[in-house]
């Protein structure tokens, strides 16, 4: 008499499983790479908007704002940026940023997510922020932005 087996036989349930597993380790994988480039992309969105904000402050001040420090810019996401500089709100003045953004979390290679503004001077600025992956020409690591772009 032949015995009918109708269930799997433990090699190929151990075969399914190994397969099911490489292909959940590849999907977050790459999940955690569409994040990184999801957060530097934004991180360089933030730094030509606040570029920008900059541009059009100067157009009307005829100068940037002038900090004796350097700044955290988007610090606990108060900050603005108004007629009279960088403040926790412009009330009645001109406001060129309601907002400026914060760098997004995680901060990836970088020490410090923040965006950092230095100007001695009302002819120039440097706003320092780090990449934790390419980005077009931009590779990894720290950069800074000035008012001749992106480096």
């Amino acid at each position: 008499m032949k015995k009918s087996n109708k269930g799997f036989t433990l090699i190929e349930l151990l075969v399914v499983i190994a397969i099911i597993g490489l292909l959940s380790t590849l999907a977050v994988v790459a999940l955690n790479s569409a994040r990184q480039k999801s957060r530097d992309s934004k991180r360089v969105a933030d730094i030509k908007q606040i570029q920008t904000a900059l541009e059009l402050y100067f157009a009307d001040q005829n100068g940037y704002p002038v900090e004796a420090v350097a700044i955290n810019l988007g610090e606990a996401g108060q900050m603005a940026l108004c007629s009279t500089g960088w403040e926790d709100g412009c009330g009645a003045t001109t406001t060129y940023m309601g907002l400026v953004p914060d760098g997004p979390l995680p901060a990836d290679s970088c020490v410090d997510e923040d965006y950092v503004y230095t100007a001695a001077t009302s002819s120039s600025y440097t706003l320092n922020f780090c990449l934790g992956g390419v980005v077009g020409d931009l590779v990894a690591g720290n950069h800074t932005a000035d008012p001749n772009g992106l480096q």
